[in-house]
């Protein structure tokens, strides 16, 4: 089955007839004479809506769970001045290109490739061999190219990881124009390598959950490994190696944040202060595009940030 209805066509009073849809979100609730209802966050690559289910059969009930695709029946409505999705029937959806119903980059996909590309060529020899063997051909480059970054908070769509890399190598650039002796090619391929074990982290399967290397082994471990397994391919030199190793375990900048060891070098700390950054930034503005609201302040508490968000003038 095709997706051919997204979120951003829908209207109050269309009517849903078995309608694909990922389904995002789940809260179960009782209504006030003791009847079970599911609020329900619905999206697709367009964006997300609310959806109520009321009365939800024990059926439905059972196996409803954020991550699956789903067949949704009923009628759009408008409801506290946003439309909302009131759920008559929901099946479960298999077989389905899930891609449709993630959320995706704004920025083409071809068109990061090609920047990703351009960066790479930046680099000198021996960095710029061993980053093209990982991120520009062959299974690793496709998964990388478009895992999510994370599963929420920011970056969270088909593509994030790739845009976040090429943000984080612009920032890199500036600020090692501005601070004294960076090594600027450890910086970038740091870089574009911090998050590299992503590309095994997630299955787009059921909506960015965690595959079962991301939950046994991590991304941090997981890059670690590919790098130095790459590096013994191209015999890239120890001791540039054990530095690119050092940015990759410290990039998260604290033991409860994550890393094994904490930013030791310059380029370590300025990897973990622009990842930081880049991920604060995207998590605002991705809060802000997704709250629906139309007034200043978003109707929702952003997760990142604990408090309603005010949007930018031009958003």
């Amino acid at each position: 089955m095709s997706k051919n209805r997204f979120i951003t066509d829908l209207k109050a009073g269309t009517e849903l007839l078995h309608e694909p849809f990922l389904l995002h979100d789940v809260v179960r609730r009782q209504s006030k004479d003791g009847r079970p209802f599911l609020l329900a966050t619905l999206r697709d690559r367009s964006g997300q809506m609310a959806g109520v289910y009321w009365d939800v059969p024990l059926s439905v009930d059972v196996w409803a769970r954020p991550g699956l695709a789903v067949l949704v029946s009923g009628r759009v409505n408008l409801y506290k001045d946003a439309l909302q999705i009131n759920i008559s029937g929901l099946e479960r959806a298999n077989g389905l290109d899930m891609t449709a119903f993630l959320p995706a980059s704004r920025r083409p996909l071809d068109e990061m490739r090609a920047e990703l590309g351009d960066v790479i060529n930046t680099l000198a020899p021996p960095w710029r061999d061993l980053v093209a063997r990982l991120l520009l051909d062959g299974p690793l480059a496709e998964r990388f190219a478009i895992a999510p970054a994370a599963r929420g908070m920011h970056h969270a769509y088909v593509g994030g990881l790739l845009e976040h890399t090429l943000s984080m190598a612009a920032v890199a650039r500036l600020l090692a124009g501005h601070y004294p002796y960076v090594n600027l090619n450890l910086l970038l391929a740091g870089v574009l390598f911090h998050d590299l074990g992503k590309a095994d982290s997630y299955s787009l399967d059921e909506g960015f959950g965690h595959s079962d290397d991301g939950r046994l082994v991590g991304h941090i471990l997981r890059g670690a490994l590919l790098i130095e397994r790459a590096a013994a391919e191209l015999d890239f030199p120890a001791g540039e190696l054990q530095h690119l190793l050092h940015l990759i375990a410290a990039h998260h900048g604290t033991l409860e944040w994550g890393s094994p060891v904490v930013p030791r070098t310059l380029e370590a700390v300025l990897l973990h202060q622009i990842d930081l950054l880049d991920s604060r930034i995207a998590g605002y503005l991705d809060h802000v595009r997704n709250d629906a609201g139309g007034g200043a302040w978003t109707t929702k508490r952003s997760e990142m940030f604990g408090t309603e968000l005010r949007r930018p003038d031009g958003l």
